[in-house]
């Protein structure tokens, strides 16, 4: 029987909310998935809901996760800049400015084989003076295919038409492209002809009685007034937590299946 990957990838995980969920469910979802390695966005894992600090990092990684990927929020909170130098198990959007501290591709080793992973983030609706995402990726798979054929990216971006742009771009030489920061998962999880899968957004670890994540009344406010507002992350119940398994054939890289990944919990959340 032919040796295959299986890896679960994780949406944004929200504050203290979802770090605790993440504590609570990742070993009994390794189990009953078969998961052979957890990758999971942490760009709003700090308790205010944006940024991350190297402490929590560890956490992650105490609690299974193998690479840590982030976003527009990576640079929230300033004490993670020194563990981004240093690091590698974090990542950062790839198509920040080169003087920026971190590395947006990394690899880890998962049953004998090395596995890339690669952030990146759009600029559709976001952050126009970024590199291209596009010309970034190119780039770096001319470093990695020297590596592994196994790439698994995280594209941190907005517009959908940009996601699928960069997914088709990437045809073929990717194993995957997911979506992050909208923080809802979405139902349009497939193979690419290429053997690339895909899908929108991964969504997030958190609340579901909230506006992803945070606490509506506030956002609500905001949209009402156009004035700005401090949200707060939602820590009551029920939790939802999402993401995607993909299956991979390790020997070309290429994407085997997909499939949505949706977790309910209703009991409250101990120390939160």
């Amino acid at each position: 029987m032919t040796q295959v990957l299986r890896v679960l990838m994780l949406g944004d995980s929200i504050g203290k909310t979802g770090r605790a969920l993440f504590a609570r469910h990742i070993q009994s979802l390794k189990a009953e998935y078969s998961v052979d390695a957890v990758i999971v966005n942490g760009e709003n894992s700090s308790d205010k809901g944006v940024g991350i600090t190297p402490e929590i990092v560890a956490f992650f990684k105490k609690h299974g996760a193998d690479i840590v990927t982030s976003g527009n929020h990576i640079w929230d909170d300033i004490s993670i800049l020194p563990y981004l130098e240093k690091n590698t198990d974090l990542i950062r959007p790839a198509n920040f400015p080169a003087s920026c501290p971190g590395v947006g591709m990394t690899f880890f080793t998962c049953k004998g084989f090395q596995v890339g992973v690669m952030n990146l983030m759009g600029r559709v609706f976001m952050r126009p003076t970024l590199d291209c995402p596009f010309k970034e990726a190119e780039r770096l798979l001319k470093r990695s295919i020297e590596i592994t054929p196994i790439m698994l990216v995280d594209f941190h971006a907005e517009a959908t038409s940009e996601k699928l742009g960069l997914t088709y771009f990437l045809e073929g030489k990717v194993t995957a492209v997911v979506g992050t920061h909208t923080h809802t998962l979405t139902n349009d999880a497939r193979i690419l002809p290429g053997g690339t899968a895909y899908v929108t957004d991964l969504g997030m670890s958190g609340s579901l009685h909230s506006v992803i994540g945070f606490d509506a009344p506030l956002f609500v406010q905001g949209f009402i007034t156009a004035m700005g507002s401090d949200p707060h992350v939602v820590t009551a119940p029920p939790y939802i937590m999402t993401g995607v398994i993909i299956t991979i054939d390790p020997l070309t890289g290429k994407a085997l299946t997909i499939e949505n990944l949706i977790k309910h919990d209703n009991q409250p959340l101990e120390g939160i």
